[in-house]
């Protein structure tokens, strides 16, 4: 589980770093304008219409059914995937060709408080982006097939391949503007999350299609996956939360929101994600075999192994906040103003980072036991309640008043969860966690300050050397950060520092030897 980690959560990272130089671009051309504020915006119904089929899950869900019946027997397992391929593919077709259709009356959903000009050319991006929505729940089934079989390479690969034709297209296609991005998007979805898994699959260990459009299994495979169409998590709708009640705020808080948000995911993604997504597969296959005693035991484990890494790496990022957004995105048409407006959204955003690993790790354990309804029921009141508190954040507070309500929701959702597997499957997952989690703290708490007095000994003036002085300051102060938390934890808290000074050679090696020594 551990390799697998490694390896989702390496190809995340590389995914990521993409993502963050292809939002550079866009800074770069645009900055925080009405013209980037379009182009995230023209996600939100797209992304919706993907939720509605459970898009955002999909190859997850599909997990634990694709292991039991390819388990009893192979020629069956490809029937239930060609028959819930079949109603997939209809059914997102179907979505897409009324949205296409649709789109003027979809933008003015998407974006309400923009004006009509604005909403028409939304629109037309909007037409761009929604046949990908296709690729991307069409690749869903076969992704499901490669994590079902273990392969983790190719899954890894996807997000990379989508972000550089998504890049290729708005550099190719400059002079229209945000277009080039849209037709990117369209492009890097084919190839990247629909072409690339079916070759996969294909040559990676056998396809056999069956145009089999009913199957036993199905009903009780959209019974499961029905309250994830239904329920919609605040997990899948906060970035369109940060879109809709973004624009109700001042030009640019969209962009702003999307560029904070995008620094805040790089842990998310490769910490939290990567462990959710590697450690379903054992914990469903745990499932199956009705082995709960271990499957405990991996939640646990993966929670305490995601918190030990968060907590410090959002520590130290709150810290490092501003050179981080000075040294990506400041230049071109992205002034002063807007690094330190996005800085204070991206200090905002990072303290439910730990929510978003924990949510990230138990809601795939409630989904490795077949339980969707849950999660969808519990992010459904919490996106309810939470829609009043984005809509007068974003009035009267901007764009960093819908950051502290992302933060909200996120951390009353996290707690929802955590409480309903207490209450439902005992306490077993988190035994250890909450003053484990507070040891972590207290010693990232402690490494602040060397890192904040590193940080004021870069020697280069920001307003003279911007770029090289976010460098300095951030790199100073990661190492700073870094030196001290890692002699910190080696000696306060080894028992959660083991896992990982373990894998960093000898110097951590030596580091827990010595402890062990003098303890």
């Amino acid at each position: 589980m551990g390799l697998a980690a490694v390896i989702v959560g390496g190809g995340i990272l590389l995914s990521r770093f993409m993502g963050l130089f292809r939002d550079k671009l866009i800074s770069l051309m645009f900055g925080a304008t009405r013209e980037s504020d379009l182009y995230f915006a023209a996600f939100v119904i797209p992304d919706i219409i993907n939720y509605m089929l459970a898009g955002g899950y999909f190859s997850i869900t599909l997990i634990p059914f694709l292991t039991r019946y390819f388990e009893e027997d192979e020629e069956e397992g490809w029937k239930f995937f060609s028959s819930v391929f079949l109603w997939v593919t209809a059914s997102i077709c179907v979505l897409t060709v009324i949205a296409f259709f649709s789109a003027g009356s979809l933008a003015r959903l998407a974006a309400p408080g923009l004006g009509p000009k604005s909403l028409a050319r939304l629109a037309f991006f909007l037409r761009i982006i929604l046949p990908a929505q296709i690729f991307f729940l069409c690749g869903s089934c076969f992704t499901g097939i490669l994590f079902m079989r273990k392969q983790f390479f190719v899954p890894a690969l996807v997000s990379v391949v989508y972000n550089f034709f998504i890049i290729a297209g708005g550099v190719l296609l400059r002079a229209r503007g945000m277009e080039g991005f849209c037709w990117g998007v369209l492009g890097g979805a084919f190839v990247g999350n629909l072409l690339l898994p079916f070759l996969a699959v294909k040559y990676g260990g056998g396809f056999s299609f069956r145009w089999s459009f009913f199957h036993p299994g199905l009903k009780k495979y959209f019974f499961v996956a029905l309250p994830l169409m239904l329920g919609q998590s605040i997990t899948v709708l906060d970035q369109q939360f940060m879109r809709i009640f973004g624009s109700f705020a001042e030009a640019g808080a969209v962009s702003r929101l999307s560029y904070a948000r995008r620094i805040m995911m790089v842990p998310v993604s490769v910490v939290a994600q990567a462990a959710g997504m590697a450690s379903f597969p054992f914990m469903a296959d745990l499932y199956v075999k009705g082995d709960l005693k271990r499957l405990y035991r991996t939640v646990k484990s993966a929670l305490q192994n995601v918190m030990t890494l968060l907590v410090p790496m959002c520590a130290w990022m709150i810290l490092a906040a501003d050179p981080t957004i000075r040294l990506i995105f400041q230049q071109g048409r992205f002034g002063v103003l807007d690094t330190t407006v996005t800085a204070r959204v991206l200090q905002v955003l990072l303290l439910c980072v730990p929510c978003w690993g924990v949510q990230q790790v138990l809601g795939r354990a409630f989904y490795a036991k077949l339980d969707t309804l849950t999660p969808a029921v519990l992010g459904s009141i919490v996106t309810v309640v939470v829609i009043p508190l984005f809509y007068f954040l974003a009035v009267y507070t901007g764009a960093v008043g819908v950051a502290w309500a992302s933060v909200s929701a996120l951390f009353l959702y996290t707690a929802a969860m955590a409480v309903w597997w207490r209450i439902k499957w005992g306490g077993e997952a988190f035994f250890g966690l909450t003053s484990g989690t507070a040891k972590i703290l207290l010693v990232s708490c402690a490494a602040l300050l060397p890192a904040w007095a590193a940080q004021k000994a870069s020697p280069f003036d920001p307003l003279l050397w911007p770029c090289l002085s976010a460098f300095s300051e951030i790199l100073l102060s990661g190492l700073g950060f870094g030196i001290i938390f890692v002699l910190l934890s080696a000696h306060f808290i080894p028992e959660l520092a083991r896992p990982f000074l373990e894998r960093t050679g000898l110097v951590g090696r030596f580091l827990l030897k010595n402890r062990a020594e003098g303890g």
